[in-house]
């Protein structure tokens, strides 16, 4: 129970990296807020943390919207009276050639992958300024870091606006005892990475089996990541045993990107 009494939100929590770690946060003991723009995928999540004997407050975000983040913030401080940890986790993406692009894409995945976690850590910055300590802990990826085979250039440009805005916001968070990192999954298995896939796997010809091996086959360790496995370094970062480690970077993909 490294987390026992420690009230957490995360963003984008109705599927994917983000349910394991909503999961994974309330079986540390977490009290968690599964905070997802589908209603019904944060009930569902907020269900299945419940039926562990854990607590769990589904609730309804746009985290392009800044209203929308302060609601959140408001009502998680009207049910539990403090915030402790913050996963910026939502985030979208298509896979797409750079030349194909377009004005309609950049806008979406910078108002959810680069506004939304900004104003999600400004907002919940303010709560723990008061309360002189939190952890933040954002959801990157690889592609911030160069991975040739990230689904497009404007979610790797995304990304990588994550992990700048990690290192400054825990440069200047750090008087108030606030931890800000991020962590990188490298390929994952989840249904955004499997219609990635998918995609991936028609414009080469081939079937989504070769695709997957061929995938696989660029992954020293040869293995994807579960959603479990980024569960557990965000569990490891909100834990005692990270209390001072900040303004990190970590990947999580097998050894894809040395860095």
């Amino acid at each position: 129970m490294l987390l026992k009494d420690k009230i957490a939100i995360v963003t984008g929590a109705g599927q994917g990296i983000g349910s394991a770690t909503a999961m994974a946060l309330a079986e540390a003991g977490a009290t968690v807020v599964t905070a997802d723009i589908d209603g019904k995928l944060a009930e569902a999540a907020a269900q299945a943390i419940q039926a562990h004997q854990r607590k769990a407050l589904p609730l309804t975000v746009d985290v392009g919207d800044v209203e929308s983040i302060q609601s959140m913030v408001d009502r998680t401080l009207a049910a539990h009276g403090r915030i402790d940890i913050l996963v910026n986790n939502a985030g979208v993406t298509r896979r797409a050639d750079i030349m194909d692009i377009t004005e309609a894409d950049w806008d979406r995945i910078h108002r959810v992958n680069a506004k939304g976690v900004f104003f999600c850590l400004q907002a919940v910055a303010r709560v723990m300024i008061k309360q002189r300590g939190g952890r933040i802990i954002n959801i990157a990826s690889i592609a911030g870091k160069g991975y040739a085979g990230t689904s497009n250039a404007a979610y790797a440009a995304s990304k990588g606006a994550v992990i700048s805005l990690t290192k400054t916001a825990a440069q200047q968070l750090g008087k108030y005892d606030i931890n800000v990192n991020s962590v990188c999954p490298g390929v994952t298995r989840t249904a955004l990475g499997e219609a990635n896939l998918r995609v991936r796997a028609q414009e080469e010809g081939l079937s989504i089996e070769a695709m997957d091996a061929k995938r696989l086959e660029a992954i020293p360790i040869r293995r994807a990541n579960d959603p479990a496995d980024i569960a557990a370094m965000v569990v490891f970062l909100a834990s005692p045993g990270a209390r001072n480690i900040t303004g990190q970077s970590y990947n999580v993909d097998g050894g894809i990107v040395p860095d």
